[in-house]
């Protein structure tokens, strides 16, 4: 300790030697700052989690039918049989799977109808496996969409993981927002077109219903009275011919209600083997009903075919049109591609619209043509990240503001409460350096996220602390006598040691929490934020003691 001591007397009786200090520290801060903008450290509200299961999303345009999505499913259930660590794979065409807590946030409730599936891949146990969940969705991707998107035109297959935190529809949603349908959706086809060509945007699709042409059966409610059939009749043989129908029940001991049991023709007998208006009505004169006269009635009688558009689902928010474009971030912070996407959307419709900014990243945009208004509203895991940090940094502030007002009510002097707070907020120069230095090692990008923000406010007190153990100790001295300078120096000496073992006691116990993969921010900003702590405490905030005339 008489070595520190003299090392921070020699640091306090030179001038040159306190100025590099600061001018040290001050370097240290902007650099550490500025590894945000050049992207050596990334933010992330929470990393990706390891879990044993995701989903795949089988999307074909509306109107598509069973066979082809099936066609769809056996392209990426072939492929997923190839991975060793597949335990099992269950597909549900026609419908979404068994809701869980991805299915809740992603809208896999929603799903119905043949151009739609669900495949639920079952992974060997975590620690069973070397290649995490997330790790296996990245590598996955692009060769599962290159195969199989392909067997049926504009089909969206997407990779859904399990999240980590927010419930959230996806990494980056865009609420657009319009009166006309039309426009609307054209200009959401766009919106989709960039963000599909934005980096590290996977898995770009439009919520949404495309418009196609079906054939409707319209029944001639004059003829049927003629032929003396019901209505009830003609509606059971369609679903018969079509679908199945429940003809009659089953009793059993094992059952405390009755068994439905359903009819159901082979699907060749059920299907057609080219949708046209001719093959419909060829197939409704093969159907004939048994009338009360007797007679046989076929339906193409009494039923007339009629292609006609489809009716879309129509989405609104707050009383207003709505489409939502969907996107994920590919193992990267989705706040990044967001705004490039933004620059480009801003570039790309200059043109056509004048754009002008709503809020923070949303846009108002007008058609300088028709006049028609959208607004352009960015939503999803971005939202929820910037509202969390926003929210995160204003409680630092307060934290950094009340523990400033409190220093003045007890040291009644604003340049010792000064000292005690950029103490405690220079500790953020670990706290980001100690991200880069865990992204350096970590096999996947090492994020700063919300965890890491809490712990670098939990810090504050720590760093508070130390500040505090020196000036009372130097204030005391040098009312016993002890020049100022050699107060400092011995205030430093003696607190260094509990201050150093406090921080060891807060390194290890953190230790732990540095390898798991959602807290780990929390780790690490308690680790190198208290190292970083300790460093400013015995160096820096000596010479500001000795800088200031409070003392």
């Amino acid at each position: 300790m008489q070595k520190f001591e003299s090392f921070v007397y020699s640091l306090l009786v030179e001038e040159r030697k306190k100025k590099l200090v600061l001018l040290l520290t001050f370097l240290a801060f902007v650099l550490a700052v500025l590894m945000f903008p050049t992207k050596i450290v990334l933010a992330k509200m929470l990393p990706g989690k390891s879990t044993n299961t995701f989903s795949i999303y089988v999307d074909l345009l509306s109107g598509s039918s069973y066979q082809e999505t099936d066609r769809v499913n056996a392209c990426v259930v072939s492929i997923l049989q190839k991975e060793k660590e597949v335990q099992n794979i269950e597909v549900f065409n026609g419908m979404g799977s068994p809701l869980d807590y991805a299915g809740l946030v992603k809208g896999s409730g929603l799903k119905s109808g043949e151009q739609s599936s669900e495949i639920v891949v079952n992974l060997s146990g975590i620690h069973e496996r070397d290649e995490r969940s997330f790790a296996m969705v990245h590598r996955l991707r692009p060769f599962i969409q290159k195969q199989c998107e392909g067997l049926i035109p504009k089909t969206s297959i997407k990779m859904v993981e399990q999240p980590a935190g927010p419930p959230t529809m996806a990494a980056v949603v865009v609420e657009l927002y319009g009166e006309k349908s039309e426009p609307l959706n054209a200009l959401a086809g766009r919106i989709k077109q960039i963000l599909a060509q934005t980096k590290d945007l996977v898995d770009v699709d439009i919520l949404s219903d495309e418009v196609y042409e079906k054939y409707a059966l319209i029944l001639d409610k004059e003829k049927v009275t003629r032929s003396h059939l019901s209505i009830a009749q003609i509606n059971a043989l369609l679903y018969l011919a079509f679908e199945g129908s429940h003809v009659a029940h089953k009793n059993s001991e094992n059952s405390p209600e009755q068994i439905p049991l359903y009819l159901v023709l082979s699907s060749p007998s059920k299907s057609l083997p080219h949708a046209s208006k001719e093959e419909l009505s060829a197939k409704l004169s093969e159907l004939k009903l048994l009338n009360a006269q007797g007679m046989m009635v076929p339906l193409s009688e009494l039923v007339r075919v009629e292609k006609v558009a489809s009716s879309p689902t129509i989405m609104s928010k707050n009383l207003q049109k709505m489409v939502s474009i969907v996107a994920e971030a590919d193992l990267v912070s989705q706040v990044y591609p967001l705004l490039d996407a933004r620059s480009k959307i801003k570039d790309t419709l200059a043109e056509e619209f004048e754009i002008r900014r709503s809020h923070l990243f949303d846009l108002t945009l007008k058609d300088k043509k028709s006049g028609d208004v959208y607004e352009l509203v960015w939503d999803g895991e971005m939202k929820v990240t910037m509202d969390t940090f926003r929210d995160l940094g204003a409680a630092f502030i307060a934290a950094l503001l009340l523990i400033f007002l409190l220093m003045v009510v007890y040291y009644k002097s604003f340049a010792l409460s000064g000292i005690v707070l950029l103490g405690s907020f220079l500790s953020i120069i670990g706290v980001i350096i100690g991200h880069w230095i865990m992204d350096l090692f970590a096999s996947t990008t090492f994020f700063l996220t919300a965890t890491s923000l809490i712990g670098f406010i939990s810090l504050m007190g720590i760093s508070s602390r130390n500040a505090l153990l020196l000036i009372d100790f130097a204030q005391t001295l040098i009312k016993q006598g002890t020049p100022k300078k050699e107060a400092i120096a011995e205030a430093s000496a003696t607190r260094a040691k509990p201050i150093m073992l406090t921080a060891a006691a807060i390194i290890l116990a953190s230790t732990l929490l540095a390898t798991d993969p959602i807290f780990g921010g929390l780790g690490v900003a308690l680790i190198f934020g208290t190292i970083a702590a300790v460093i400013v405490s015995l160096i820096v905030v000596p010479v500001l003691m000795d800088s200031t005339k409070a003392l």
